[in-house]
């Protein structure tokens, strides 16, 4: 295939690197990687073993001593460099993200533009680094805050995002100063080998020291512990489950690292007797279906008011038996693959068990095969008629499983339902009524980190910080001012008197 050549995906690929040399280790077994859309093999990858590991760690940390010196400007012009790289692969790496996690290719390469925009984002945030000035209570003496960099930090992302969520941490990582090491999900490493092989080129031209970016495919049980649990460490960003999530953050907690936590999310959308249905069930049924359910803010639970429960049924009934299902390159499909097997597996047993608590499946949830549906990884998705209360409910089904749940009364009954579960992530309202809208993104409102008005629960920007409250572990990443989780803080205070006041008007002496 030709956009593996251009990436430099070999049919066997090493699985570590310090950005400007690839180690060489080949017994700590092989991933062979098929693709969810055929089911056809890709290529391998050699996991990288715990002194790999280490090499890793210490040359980053070499590394740092330059980096965390070098201006934040021209660490920023870098990052300019690497966009614009990304934009001469776009095409490319779009679509082997697309072949290898199953997604469509316009998602595919959705993915690639959000790394370009994270780009141009950190470029503009290498010059605006602020602290703040305040005035000291002595007399002649000046107080400020600053921001200095960290050191060695590591992004553990996920197989359904295997490029973007790296580039949201890594790309404000660097311009704060910080050098990068990046543990994929091992389901897609051919993705992160692509992107090493592209910041390589960047490397080289520019003559950045080795280690400022840096990349270990490895076992979790190995590698993963390794990461959680070494105080070299200052910063660990993972996505992942919610019981991934508590044992890391357990683990660095000990050690008294610093982490940022994406985790599971349970979204819902409300909506309400005031909904524009026009603009409501297009953002439902993508937020369902898009990337196959797969996504941390999809769409899990509509809950819906009972004056307009039966019509929004049928017409959701109408449109997913309108969704295209299958090869995610071709631009006529809706909806692709799941990642693989067992993940076709768990969301068949999460349709057996919302018959088991009493709900009712209204639509899909079922296999698919035959001619292009080779590898076992294609569903119909799933509507089903449930209560709130459901165990299956509560927890996240990773696939396009939609739950239709009916409110009565006022829309603070719809919140209620929407907050009761353990997660945080992503949640969104229709409605044309001012008071509803007010009232979803009041303190008595959506209890999640991203609340939306009139747009579904998936597709956040750049620009905004991205994250959960509860279970979906508090961390906040991207935009805003998430960058100063990549930073630590300094409050300094100069005398420039010839006295030495001290605060609170302690009288000292001798």
């Amino acid at each position: 295939m030709d956009f593996l050549k251009q990436l430099g995906i070999k049919e066997k690929n090493y699985g570590s690197s310090t950005g400007l040399e690839w180690n060489k280790t080949s017994d700590q077994g092989e991933l062979e990687i098929h693709s969810p859309v055929d089911g056809k093999y890709i290529a391998s990858v050699y996991q990288a073993s715990v002194e790999d590991y280490d090499k890793i760690v210490e040359k980053a940390r070499e590394a740092f001593k330059i980096w965390r010196v070098t201006p934040a400007p021209k660490r920023g012009e870098i990052v300019r460099q690497i966009g614009q790289k990304l934009r001469e692969y776009k095409e490319p790496l779009g679509t082997l993200v697309s072949y290898e996690m199953g997604k469509s290719l316009q998602e595919g390469l959705g993915e690639v533009q959000e790394m370009i925009d994270i780009c141009d984002f950190a470029v503009g945030q290498s010059r605006q680094l602020y602290g703040f000035t305040m005035h000291s209570e002595r007399v002649s003496h000046r107080m400020y805050d600053q921001y200095h960099p960290l050191g060695p930090v590591v992004t553990i992302s996920a197989f359904n995002f295997p490029v973007a969520v790296w580039a949201w941490n890594v790309m404000i990582a660097a311009v704060c100063g910080d050098t990068n090491i990046w543990k994929p999900a091992s389901k897609v490493p051919l993705t992160a080998i692509a992107v090493q092989n592209i910041l390589e080129e960047v490397i080289r031209e520019n003559n950045i020291p080795e280690g400022v970016f840096n990349l270990i495919i490895g076992r979790g049980s190995t590698i993963g512990e390794k990461i959680i649990n070494d105080k070299r460490i200052p910063l660990v960003s993972l996505t992942g489950s919610t019981r991934v999530g508590k044992h890391a953050g357990e683990a660095i907690s000990k050690r008294l690292g610093r982490y940022i936590l994406e985790l599971g999310g349970n979204n819902a959308i409300i909506l309400s007797e005031y909904t524009n249905l026009e603009i409501a069930i297009p953002g439902v049924v993508f937020g369902a279906i898009g990337t196959a359910g797969q996504r941390c803010t999809s769409t899990r639970r509509l809950i819906i008011h009972e004056s307009i429960y039966e019509k929004v049924k049928g017409i959701l009934l109408n449109a997913y038996k309108k969704v295209r299902i299958g090869d995610p390159l071709d631009a006529n499909n809706h909806m692709g693959p799941l990642i693989d097997k067992g993940t076709v597996k768990t969301f068949l047993e999460a349709i057996e068990l919302v018959k088991k608590e009493g709900g009712k499946i209204l639509y899909g949830g079922e296999t698919l095969s035959g001619e292009g549906y080779e590898s076992g990884c294609y569903v119909t998705p799933a509507l089903a008629e449930v209560k709130n209360m459901y165990e299956i409910v509560q927890e996240e089904t990773f696939a396009p499983l939609l739950y239709l749940i009916k409110y009565t009364g006022d829309v603070e009954n719809a919140i209620a339902l929407q907050n009761n579960v353990v997660q945080g992530l992503s949640s969104s309202i229709f409605t044309d009524n001012l008071q509803e809208a007010e009232t979803f993104l009041s303190a008595a409102g959506s209890d999640c980190g991203i609340a939306n008005v009139n747009i579904g629960t998936s597709g956040a920007e750049i620009g905004g910080a991205f994250g959960g409250e509860k279970e979906t572990g508090g961390g906040r990443e991207s935009g805003s001012d998430a960058w100063k989780t990549y930073m630590r803080r300094q409050t300094n205070t100069i005398n420039y008197g010839k006295d030495l006041p001290l605060a609170q008007g302690i009288k000292f002496e001798f």
